[in-house]
């Protein structure tokens, strides 16, 4: 008798984390539309292809509008559904934001082609994704909730098994490890995704990375143990410090009950586009080779891709990048400082500075940047382990700790915004982008601007006229 056939499916990461990790988010729309039609019809589960730092990147460094990305993806694969990242309360940026900003920023999220949201808290504070569940279900959006998986003296297996048992009670349609460092081993995704199929009733989606050379054999234990989906990035930005790339993994899986049923010339089309695009971001300088090597010792520093490449661009413009491993040893001991936080966006970013700035200054904590502050003072959530007093202590002084959900304490709002973005927001969307980045939106609305009616533009009104 025939096995029964379980296909595994497949998200693809390179409109969105492939080349955060490798490339610092520098991809543009122009670099993705001519590969959108293959992409369309391959028959992805998903293309992740928004949030993270997308949205920040789109305007301060490409001079693009996230949210008209996010409209010309959609309209360019219109069979494929659209996944992005979102990081719970924090949205996009990095604070939390009133809950009526996380349901209008979710709400013009799916309005303008998002079909799945996932969700994520860095903390793993259930009470920093409720918000955002509850509105991600109302506006119709598929909720996939995640858990960012990490390995200290208190969390294990038990732990992310009861935390994903309380995110499906919450309305998670899609539970994923979000195995942002390439920290989960083989055996260990193995063990794990069996318990969790045993005690939640949702699909399992697992997310990871090849920083430590482990992904593509991480996948595969996963998809004995009936992961149902994965991510995988196609090959021209996938391994180090991207996912393992898509191709390998279908052909591995073809002809067995876990076939994809993805078709490798199709693959090999859309990867044909994307090598040039990654050969033009290595001639720029911005695809570092340094992320594309594997590094077993992350499992000691337990830095993720993303964060990787942050740290080497800031030790790069400090003109230390000889301090790279010293930073990296860094990392651990303030992260234990800390509580045990996991390490991804927005504290992989606060746990990195500090790390950064413990080393250069040649004093442990001589400058603590508000970000930690706010992380010790329970702004962005509960700890997940002990923090060191004495570190918070002359971090913060005498300051109260939060022990609430973070924003019980914020009043609404969006009106604020609105009022202050009414002589230059074009939209309700413009609004949102200045909320998430009210230093960076103002100059991309200036530079739109000066786009759309600069001379260029006024000669063309001209000539339209007959004038």
């Amino acid at each position: 008798m025939a096995k029964k056939k379980n296909p595994l499916f497949i998200t693809d990461t390179i409109l969105r984390d492939a080349h955060q990790s490798q490339a610092a988010t520098r991809m543009r729309l122009e670099d993705m539309l001519p590969a959108c039609e293959v992409l369309d019809s391959i028959g992805y589960w998903s293309l992740e292809c928004w949030g993270g730092a997308t949205f920040d990147s789109c305007m301060r460094f490409l001079n693009e509008d996230p949210w008209e990305r996010l409209r010309a993806l959609k309209a360019a694969m219109p069979n494929t559904k659209l996944q992005m990242l979102l990081r719970g309360q924090n949205l996009l940026g990095y604070k939390h934001y009133a809950d009526d900003v996380v349901d209008e920023f979710v709400e013009k999220s799916i309005k303008n082609g998002v079909d799945v949201v996932r969700i994520f808290d860095a903390l793993n504070d259930p009470r920093n994704m409720e918000r955002s569940i509850k509105a991600v279900k109302e506006y119709g959006g598929i909720c996939e909730t995640a858990f960012s998986y990490t390995s200290s003296p208190v969390h294990n297996e038990d732990y992310f098994v009861k935390l994903s048992c309380e995110l499906e009670k919450m309305g998670a349609d899609v539970i994923c490890i979000k195995d942002m460092a390439n920290l989960l081993l083989p055996y260990d995704a193995y063990s794990l995704i069996k318990k969790l199929k045993e005690n939640v009733s949702v699909p399992i989606h697992l997310h990871t990375h090849n920083t430590t050379g482990t992904g593509a054999m991480v996948y595969l234990k996963a998809s004995e143990a009936g992961v149902d989906i994965i991510d995988t990035a196609l090959s021209p930005l996938a391994g180090g410090t991207s996912q393992p790339a898509t191709e390998s993994l279908v052909a591995t899986l073809q002809g067995t009950d876990r076939d994809t049923g993805l078709d490798l010339g199709k693959l090999n089309k859309a990867a044909e586009h994307f090598r040039k695009v990654a050969n033009r971001l290595k001639e720029e300088g911005i695809l570092n080779p340094k992320v594309l090597n594997t590094d077993p010792n992350t499992l000691l520093y337990q830095v993720p891709g993303g964060m990787l490449s942050n740290l080497l661009n800031q030790l790069k413009e400090a003109g230390k990048e000889d301090k790279y491993y010293e930073v990296l040893a860094e990392v651990p001991r303030v992260r234990a400082d800390f509580g045990y936080p996991p390490l991804v966006t927005p504290t992989s970013q606060i746990v990195g500075t500090q790390a950064v700035m413990n080393v250069l200054a040649g004093e442990r904590y001589k400058m603590v940047p508000k970000e930690s502050k706010a992380l010790l003072r329970g702004e962005y959530g509960r700890l997940p382990g002990e923090v060191n007093e004495e570190v918070r202590k002359k971090a913060i002084g005498d300051d109260e700790v939060i022990t609430c959900r973070p924003a019980d304490l914020l009043e609404p709002e969006l009106e604020k915004y609105r009022e202050e973005t009414k002589d230059v927001a074009t939209c309700e969307e413009d609004v949102l982008s200045y909320a998430l980045f009210p230093q960076v939106a103002p100059k991309f609305f200036a530079a739109r601007k000066e786009a759309k009616e600069g001379p260029a533009a006024r000669v063309l009104k001209v000539e339209d006229l007959g004038c």
